[in-house]
């Protein structure tokens, strides 16, 4: 029998995305081996859309905003498929506004994304440009101001009588359709941005039961009376409360009627598991990875890819990385510094690619939508990641976080493959692909 083909990549701090070389040895033991079973399929990888993200690419050279949005949506990159975008503004929008800021307009007769045309959906459309088959799944971090109470962008909640949450399920329903119209799909809509969220930016507090009444009562039935085909999602949530908002609102025969999943903030790492374990049927999305300092370190980067590792390993569909590019330092319009895959430095009109980029490629580049999660027994389990893709292929991803280089041996049908992974070092290591 033939070899298979082995790809390892490896990265450490400095020396990031090297190829090396690592063989099969037959016959040999693993300290990581597949255990036989198979879990969730796997839907893809990718980040959001942010205008802060897209006012970032404009100050740099025409060559690297290209090379930035290659090295993301592009077959050599991260090849991301399926992206978050924001209704209205964001903690990372320019402004502050929603798609019908006037006031009374319960009908939606104002409702425009003409201001989107500005910022947010070239950048979504420059994407489209390299990954044609680009789908997005959409949230909002406040309604319009004037159908919560009180009327703030920030803080506030949702009025909670009959006319305006009809209005606002019409405003969600409206943003799908004229987005359509856009040429851009949105395949999820996720009721609200961080329901636990009182915030100085867009935010919007909601109870578990009024996730449950208005997905039941009001979204639920506005989207199946006009046939919408995009999905309603219970999302995305930044709590670990899993009795006060997830079972609650799919112990409800209706709403979980309407309900195709539910997304999880990193806030939200403590209950994805109970939710995979009680709901099989619910397929569940990590929606914003951990936001960081502004200072985008490796040793950040090694808590990622174990976050990474955790919502995947306790039943995540997909991963979800937070602000794809920002300036240097990386701060938002209300003065909190986060970190970003890619920073776009407008001093020397050129971008560069942070650690956290590297966690999300040694992921993105080699395990596909339609992709099968592999068990995994051994005492690197704690570490890694293994799916088997569309085309046979095994790709496993691996972290070594301790200060001196360590061997790994994973054992599969093929063999054994050994490699000397690097101390504080990101593998992925591929049998049978020739890519």
């Amino acid at each position: 029998m033939q070899a298979p083909k082995i790809t390892w990549i490896s990265s450490v701090d400095r020396q990031p995305w090297r190829r090396r070389t690592a063989r099969v040895s037959p016959g040999r033991a693993g300290t990581l081996e597949l255990s036989g079973r198979r879990h969730q399929a796997w839907e893809g990888f990718g980040g959001c859309f942010n205008e802060l993200g897209w006012m970032a690419l404009a100050g740099v050279s025409a060559a690297d905003r290209q090379k930035a949005l290659d090295a993301l949506f592009g077959p050599d990159g991260c090849r991301f498929t399926r992206c978050r975008m924001p209704i209205g503004a964001s903690d990372y929008g320019a402004e502050w506004y929603s798609l019908n800021d006037t006031d009374g307009d319960f009908e939606m007769k104002r409702f425009s994304i003409e201001r989107d045309r500005r910022i947010l959906i070239p950048y979504i459309k420059a994407a489209m440009k390299i990954q044609p088959k680009l789908e997005l799944f959409a949230s909002p971090w406040s309604p319009p101001a004037w159908l919560k109470s009180p009327k703030v962008c920030n803080y506030g909640t949702l009025v909670w009588e009959p006319k305006y949450l009809r209005a606002y399920a019409l405003y969600l329903l409206k943003t799908v359709q004229a987005y359509r119209r856009e040429g851009i799909r949105i395949v999820q809509i996720h009721v609200q941005n961080e329901p636990l969220a009182d915030q100085k930016f867009p935010s919007c507090l909601w109870t578990g039961p009024q996730l449950r009444d208005f997905i039941r009562d009001y979204l639920g039935p506005l989207f199946a009376k006009h046939r919408e085909r995009c999905e309603i999602w219970l999302g995305t949530l930044n709590t670990d409360d899993y009795n006060g908002y997830v079972h609650l609102v799919l112990a409800d025969a209706k709403a979980r009627g309407f309900i195709a999943g539910v997304g999880f903030q990193w806030a939200g790492k403590g209950a994805i598991q109970r939710t995979a374990e009680s709901w099989p049927g619910v397929r569940l999305l990590q929606t914003e990875n951990e936001c960081g300092d502004g200072r985008n370190t490796w040793d950040y980067a090694l808590c990622i890819f174990d976050l990474f590792r955790h919502y995947i390993s306790n039943g995540a569909n997909g991963y979800t990385y937070w602000n794809m590019v920002l300036q240097p330092g990386g701060r938002s319009t209300w003065g909190w510094p986060q970190n970003a895959m890619i920073t776009a430095d407008p001093a020397t009109r050129r971008v560069a690619f942070n650690p956290e980029f590297y966690v999300m490629k040694h992921f993105a580049r080699f395990i596909e939508p339609g992709a099968t999660r592999l068990g995994l027994h051994g005492q690197w389990t704690g570490n890694a990641v293994a799916f088997e893709n569309p085309d046979g292929s095994v790709a496993l991803a691996i972290a070594n976080p301790f200060a001196d280089a360590r061997e790994l041996t994973f054992r599969g049908p093929w063999g054994t493959v050994a490699v000397a992974m690097e101390a504080r070092s990101f593998n992925t290591i591929v049998v049978g692909s020739g890519k």
